[in-house]
């Protein structure tokens, strides 16, 4: 027994390493599997980030209605939005869905 094992040692270490590296090449920490995985979650958070930035865009634009040029255009909105506020002879519809 220990005969065969001396001879076609080399050839026994060598497939074990070679199952070894084929594993871990596929699953582990830096493997295949892992990096599409890893890649996935890249896509998605570059896609919460881009969604963000237009929320942050939207609000910078908004707060700067309010702020350096006030627009009174944008106020009469706001009030009519938070308050129901109409003008004279105005009538409101809200529509809730």
């Amino acid at each position: 027994m220990f005969g065969k094992i001396k001879k076609n040692y080399f050839l026994l270490i060598s497939t074990f390493l070679l199952l070894y590296f084929f594993f871990n090449l596929l699953d582990g920490e830096r493997g295949l599997f892992s990096y599409f995985k890893k890649k996935e979650i890249l896509l998605t958070l570059q896609n919460k980030e881009a969604i963000l930035k237009n929320k942050i865009e939207d609000l910078e634009f908004k707060n700067s209605l309010l702020s350096s040029n006030l627009d009174l255009d944008y106020i009469e909105i706001l009030i009519r939005k938070k308050f129901l506020f109409g003008k004279e002879g105005e009538t409101i519809y809200i529509i809730k869905n």
